[in-house]
């Protein structure tokens, strides 16, 4: 019958999309690849085309989410306050201790300890969903710690480098409503309103985001192809570290200090995944030296590459419920409640 065929054409894409979604990393490999060998074959993707498959990307994030979600989370905000001291705490000491240790050059340290003060990066938001973690809670730790970059990226330089990095607070402000907080309303509010429609389409969201991401990742390589493939073994080997020991770091640590395994794969995820672009832009415009921008150049590949490579891992291996103490469950502020606020506004009380 009609319906029995379009039925089966339905199981066959599903099939084809979990296989899809499962060979991320091997599709930011190739694509990678072929950015490294012709940079002109996205020379097409432009700063247009990069904001709407962010936008994309996010928006695609955002479908499957509600407000309670968002309000829960902000409920129990340990997570995010773990995972920004992960951010900007242990990762910029990491990649300083790692360039340190390789002896690479001051500038190459430079780019190193940059890489690791810099916020993370949106497609954290989809490793987070392929590897079955909380999307909403690793939405929130991207806004936090994007926002917490107007800050944190110039004190970090100039206390680890002595190096002043002015950052465009207003620009990075904009680009987060822009790109990240935008889309993911799009997404929650269609969820609300369009059940229907998003419950069609959403079998298509991670397909979406694992081209959207490959995209993103092939134009930032392109841009930088020739400093990357000029970098020896002895920086590609450190920045390596940096995400791999950054991912493993931010799952062991929550999971020791009491955080659930939902909560710990998020926190790993979001803390191993730097938004390297952000990163080169700052060592360009801030930096003397051209060797500066090397290490978010290389970072580019290999934070992609470790986060869909964890995501994968992850996405097979459920989450059990293990009835111990869940730090990330503490409630230390009750959800909001806009009824409950409007009558403590009014003056109303409850009907009896």
């Amino acid at each position: 019958s009609e319906e029995g065929l379009g039925s089966k054409i339905f199981k066959a894409y599903t099939a084809t999309a979990n296989v899809a979604t499962t060979l991320f990393p091997v599709w930011t490999v190739l694509c990678s690849g072929i950015a490294l060998k012709n940079p002109s074959a996205f020379s097409w993707f432009t700063t247009e085309y990069f904001t709407a498959a962010l936008a994309a990307l996010m928006l695609s994030m955002g479908i499957p989410l509600k407000p309670a979600d968002f309000a829960k989370v902000a409920s129990r905000p340990n997570a995010v306050v773990m995972q920004f001291s992960l951010c900007y705490a242990m990762m910029p000491l990491l990649a300083f201790g790692l360039a340190t240790a390789f002896k690479l050059d001051p500038s190459l340290i430079a780019g190193m300890v940059l890489v690791g003060s810099i916020n993370g990066g949106q497609a954290s938001n989809l490793c987070t969903y392929i590897a079955r973690g909380n999307v909403a809670l690793s939405v929130l730790m991207t806004t936090a710690t994007t926002l917490g970059a107007i800050f944190m990226t110039p004190l970090l330089c100039k206390g680890l480098l002595g190096a002043v990095v002015p950052v465009d607070a207003k620009g990075i402000a904009f680009s987060t409503i822009q790109v990240v907080l935008a889309p993911i309303a799009v997404g929650m509010t269609m969820n609300k309103y369009l059940p229907s429609f998003v419950s069609a389409i959403l079998p298509f969201a991670p397909v979406v985001g694992v081209v959207s991401t490959c995209l993103l990742v092939a134009s930032a390589v392109a841009q930088v192809a020739e400093p990357i493939m000029n970098a020896g073994w002895s920086l590609q080997i450190p920045v390596l570290l940096l995400h791999l020991l950054g991912g493993l770091i931010g799952y062991m640590l929550p999971r020791s200090t009491g955080f659930g395994e939902t909560a710990s794969r998020t926190m790993a995820i979001e803390t191993s995944m730097k938004s390297s672009a952000f990163g080169f832009l700052l060592a360009k415009l801030h930096f003397g030296e051209y060797a500066a921008r090397v290490p978010s150049a290389v970072s580019v590949v290999w934070m992609a590459l470790t986060g869909s490579i964890l995501a994968v891992i992850w996405r097979y291996i459920p989450v059990q419920a293990s009835g111990k103490f869940d730090r990330s469950l503490v409630e230390k502020y009750p959800p909001f409640n806009i009824k409950k606020f409007l009558k403590k506004v009014t003056g109303k009380k409850d009907d009896v």
